[in-house]
C-alpha cells in the first residue's frame, strides 16, 4: 500500500523552517524511505516568510514540490494565512499556540496546538530549538520516521556541539506529542 506525506512547514526567517525540513527529509532516508526537500523564503534573511517542504514516501516521488499538502507545521501568523489556502479536507495542521485569529480552515481539516515556541524558551533556555521541538511534535503526531531516524539526522545535520540540545529539543517535542495522544484516547 502507497504511504506518501505531503508536508509544509511554515515561519519566519530566522526560526529554521528549512533546517527542521531538512533533518525530516534525512531521517526518512535513514529510515530506507524516499524523500524530497525544497525550501521558499523572501529576500530578507531574517524575518520574511519561509516554507520548506517534504515529501516521503515508500514509493518513487515523481515531483518535489507539495502542491496540496496534508500535514501542515505553521510557526506564524504569517505562515497560518499563507501556506494553508490549498489544504484538502483530510489534512492535518499543526501550529504554535501562540497564534491566534488564523484564516478559516476547509472542512475536515484536523488542528493540534503545541507550545512549540514557549517549550523552546522555557524548558530548553533556547529559542533557536523551535525549529527541533516542532519537529519532534509533529512526528511525534504523525509517527512519519523512526525516532532513532530523527536522532541520527540531528547528528548528521548540526555540529557536535549543538547535537545533544537538539536531541534534546526533538525528545522534548516528541515526547509532548505522545503524551497528548495518549491523553486524547
Amino acid at each position: 500500500m502507497a504511504e506518501k506525506y505531503s508536508i509544509r512547514l511554515g515561519g519566519t526567517g530566522g526560526q529554521g523552517i528549512i533546517k527542521g525540513a531538512m533533518v525530516l527529509a534525512e531521517a526518512a532516508i535513514i529510515d530506507g524511505k524516499n524523500a524530497t526537500q525544497t525550501q521558499v523564503y523572501g529576500p530578507e534573511s531574517r524575518g520574511g516568510a519561509t516554507k520548506a517542504e517534504v515529501n516521503i514516501s515508500n514509493e518513487r516521488i515523481l515531483f518535489p514540490l507539495v502542491s496540496s499538502p496534508n500535514i501542515v507545521l505553521c510557526l506564524s501568523i504569517g505562515a497560518w494565512q499563507t501556506f494553508t489556502k490549498d489544504m484538502p479536507p483530510g489534512s492535518t495542521l499543526i501550529l504554535d499556540s501562540s497564534l491566534e485569529n488564523g484564516p478559516a480552515l476547509p472542512e475536515g481539516v484536523t488542528v493540534y496546538r503545541f507550545p512549540m515556541i514557549k517549550m523552546a524558551y522555557e524548558d530548553l533556555g533556547n529559542i533557536l530549538s523551535t525549529n527541533i521541538v516542532a519537529v519532534g511534535v509533529l512526528n511525534g503526531l504523525m509517527k512519519l520516521v523512526s525516532s532513532d531516524a530523527a536522532e541520527r539526522s540531528i547528528a548528521i545535520g548540526f555540529k557536535k556541539t549543538f547535537v545533544d540540545g537538539n536531541i534534546k529539543a526533538y525528545e522534548l517535542g516528541y515526547q509532548a506529542a505522545r503524551e497528548y495522544l495518549q491523553a486524547a484516547k
